[in-house]
């Protein structure tokens, strides 16, 4: 057995990046990089996130086996929020949306579903409609969520789970966000 048949699961693997220290879309875009240096397709649906630009929109123009959708409003409830929370509903319904059709499609080997964690838990997607996207999923895709406070049921459901834990943060010591670093 080689050693591409050995790490190569026959089934899709649900994998779920959670906790309060930075990294998660990170290393979910790692994996994706990972997954598109294989040829394999990527789409990437992002939640809460919204209409700020940064660095990683312009770098995966470049890879073509890469997807990223926005589906956020925005940040929500937080960051000089204003926004209806009914815009913000439906963009997160939307984004699921998208995502199931993804999923779905038969065109993608990985999916991933980046702060989709805390679209749950501010209750701007319902646990029950993830929960279902996570069950129907297809045998073969790959698929991946981030964000804080993964419910219980999805770390249930989950091949893999890692959780980040902030030990130490530049804004403790008052510096703001870093292009490149943190954006």
């Amino acid at each position: 057995m080689t050693q591409t048949e050995q790490s190569e699961p026959t089934r899709g693997l649900l994998l779920v990046l959670t906790g309060n220290g930075k990294g998660k879309t990170t290393a979910a875009l790692g994996t994706a990089l990972r997954a598109a240096g294989y040829g394999f397709k990527v789409a990437i649906i992002q939640f809460i996130k919204g209409t700020w630009h940064y660095g990683e929109l312009d770098a995966l123009k470049r890879l073509p086996q890469i997807e990223l959708h926005r589906s956020g409003a925005g940040f929500y409830k937080i960051m000089g929020d204003d926004l209806p929370e009914e815009v913000h509903r439906k963009a997160a319904a939307e984004g699921l949306a998208l995502a199931r059709q993804k999923l779905t499609s038969g065109r993608y080997r990985l999916v991933i579903l980046d702060e989709v964690n805390n679209a749950v838990q501010t209750g701007l997607l319902s646990l029950e409609d993830l929960l279902g996207l996570i069950d129907d999923r297809p045998r073969d895709v790959d698929l991946m969520l981030t964000g804080r406070d993964a419910a219980p049921e999805v770390v249930e459901r989950a091949d893999l789970v890692t959780e980040m834990k902030e030990i130490k943060h530049p804004f403790q010591q008052g510096i703001l966000a870093k292009k490149g670093i943190d954006y």
